[in-house]
């Protein structure tokens, strides 16, 4: 277990609730993201119900740099949490959930909100290293603060690197932002100057240049792709073809975007991940929607896609925008 080689600048694709299940970290995988990190899973889950929760962080080996991340609030069941994941999966580092803005995970006391109590966000950092000693490196994901009146991610670094963390996640805005607004990259360049350890960078990555601007501009070992990569899994490619070649290569034609919707709807059937087609189907919805956007043909199948309820269903509608895939 170690992990991953920050001399590259490696391309980490975002944990995200729902979206980055083991079907889509091997897609993105496939296009070129260096590391992954799993949906998070809560720590009291784990310890309550580990066999439940145990899917969320399942992966197969070719996913590896591979990390998974818990939230929770008390250093001891987050200690314990990550030895029972440790030992079970043996992912590549243990990432603590420190950044999450969902209400579910703030009104725990989990996520972005150990924000507002840095010493407990210390205290489960230090438990979590303890615990787990050589076994397995541990890392943090943060967000710059809990809003515009308490900024805080330059003390949040420190004290987390004198916990013993071995590596940084820092996205650019603050919890009272949630997704709006704009990433502040200062902050984050500020953060990985004041620390030796590794900081990767998280926010508005959209495009091959923003990868690029990241890497010249700014301290950060590597940066993390959240929501650009649900609508397009192939930026990372781009991007690496980008910073090797200083050409940004074409987008996939709406023909390969078709097709690509396909295949990670059949992989998603076939894995058997969410259970039956049509439950698995509901899950893929969101993600469908996400890959059409900017096909043409596709804005006014955009109210059927967000029922389709079958594989057959969803070719036949794709059928109707008269591209041939």
């Amino acid at each position: 277990m170690a992990l991953p080689d920050f001399s590259s600048f490696p391309l980490y694709l975002a944990p995200m609730a729902g979206v980055t299940d083991p079907i889509f970290r091997t897609l993105c995988k496939e296009e070129g993201a260096d590391v992954m990190v799993t949906e998070f899973v809560s720590a009291e889950g784990v310890l309550q119900a580990w066999e439940r929760n145990r899917r969320y962080v399942e992966f197969a080996e070719e996913h590896r740099p591979l990390g998974i991340q818990i939230f929770g609030s008390v250093p001891e069941h987050m200690a314990r949490a990550a030895r029972i994941i440790t030992d079970a999966m043996h992912p590549d580092f243990l990432d603590i959930n420190a950044g999450c803005p969902v209400p579910k995970v703030v009104g725990k006391n989990g996520g972005s909100s150990l924000l507002k109590d840095l010493p407990l966000l210390q205290r489960i950092a230090a438990a979590v290293v303890q615990e787990l000693g050589n076994d397995c490196p541990v890392t943090v994901k943060i967000r710059i603060g809990w809003d515009a009146e308490h900024i805080c991610a330059t003390e949040a670094a420190q004290r987390l690197q004198d916990a013993g963390v071995q590596a940084l996640a820092i996205h650019g805005r603050t919890r009272s932002q949630q997704y709006g607004g704009r990433a502040d990259w200062d902050i984050i360049d500020s953060c990985a100057r004041s620390i030796s350890i590794p900081v990767i960078g998280n926010g508005d990555i959209c495009t091959p240049q923003d990868v690029q601007r990241a890497r010249e501009t700014t301290a950060v070992s590597g940066v993390m792709i959240g929501r650009a990569a649900m609508n397009a899994p192939w930026l990372f490619r781009q991007a690496k073809e980008y910073l090797h070649s200083g050409i940004i290569p074409a987008a996939p034609s709406p023909a390969q975007r078709i097709a690509f919707m396909l295949r990670h709807t059949r992989m998603a059937i076939d894995s058997g991940h969410y259970g039956e087609e049509l439950v698995t189907m509901r899950a893929m919805r969101a993600r469908l929607l996400a890959y059409a956007k900017g096909i043409p043909g596709t804005k006014p199948l955009r109210p059927r896609l967000s029922r389709v309820a079958s594989y057959a269903e969803l070719t036949d509608i794709l059928g109707e925008t008269g591209i041939d895939f």
